[in-house]
């Protein structure tokens, strides 16, 4: 038990880490203007139409490192800094949301698999939480509560394992197509692929702090039925 508490705690740290990283990186590029004045509007929509796409739309929303790009209507969600901004960081965001985009026109499978999840691990993100808990007091009573509740949290930790491989490739698909269609150079294309490989490190981080917890409720469950 104590083994998995010290890695809780190693994961928590090192996601402290990736975050104020990635927070001044993107702070850093932001301030790093392209040479061709592309806004991050300008960047997702040159990139889809290259792509043939012209049924996807791109739209700004609040907030901030709030972009995402939803396959339910089939809009890319730029936060207003990425929106309107003609930096660096801008286009590398909005190119790698456009890489989402991409993979939903071409049927990528693990988005597909991601996608399936999302309504399952959404509606037992609303009760797992609560059913750990019981579990945990009723554990001598009741022992196969809590191993429901693992159930469905594994369903949350094999979420976050699929999405590893679906930001890896939106990434690789968005650093590609900056270089050739010349968005990026040599000046800067470096400070793109630095920025994305920060923000790909927060999913892996989510994902081994999804795992880790959940090897501490499986060796909960399995100390108790030994009582």
């Amino acid at each position: 038990m104590s083994a998995v508490w010290f890695l809780l705690i190693l994961i928590a740290v090192a996601g402290f880490g990736v975050q104020i990283t990635l927070q001044n990186r993107f702070k850093k590029y932001s301030r790093i203007p392209l040479r061709n004045g592309m806004t991050g509007r300008d960047v997702a929509e040159k990139m889809l139409h290259d792509n043939g796409i012209y049924d996807v739309q791109v739209i700004s929303v609040r907030g901030q490192l709030t972009d995402h790009y939803n396959p339910a209507n089939k809009t890319i969600n730029l936060s207003e800094p990425v929106y309107g901004s003609n930096s660096v960081a801008a286009a590398a965001v909005a190119a790698h949301e456009t890489g989402h985009a991409l993979q939903h026109a071409k049927g990528y499978a693990p988005l597909k698999m991601r996608s399936a999840l999302v309504p399952v691990v959404s509606a037992s993100s609303r009760w797992v939480t609560w059913i750990l808990l019981l579990g945990i007091i009723t554990i001598t009573t009741f022992p196969a509560l809590l191993w429901i509740g693992i159930g469905l949290f594994a369903l949350t930790t094999l979420f976050s394992f699929i999405t590893l491989p679906v930001e890896k490739n939106a990434t690789n698909r968005a650093l590609i197509w900056l270089s050739s269609a010349g968005v990026t150079d040599v000046s800067n294309h470096s400070q793109a692929t630095d920025a994305l490989r920060w923000a790909g490190y927060t999913y892996v981080v989510a994902a081994l702090s999804s795992l880790a917890t959940l090897l501490y409720y499986i060796m909960i469950a399995m100390s108790g039925s030994r009582r």
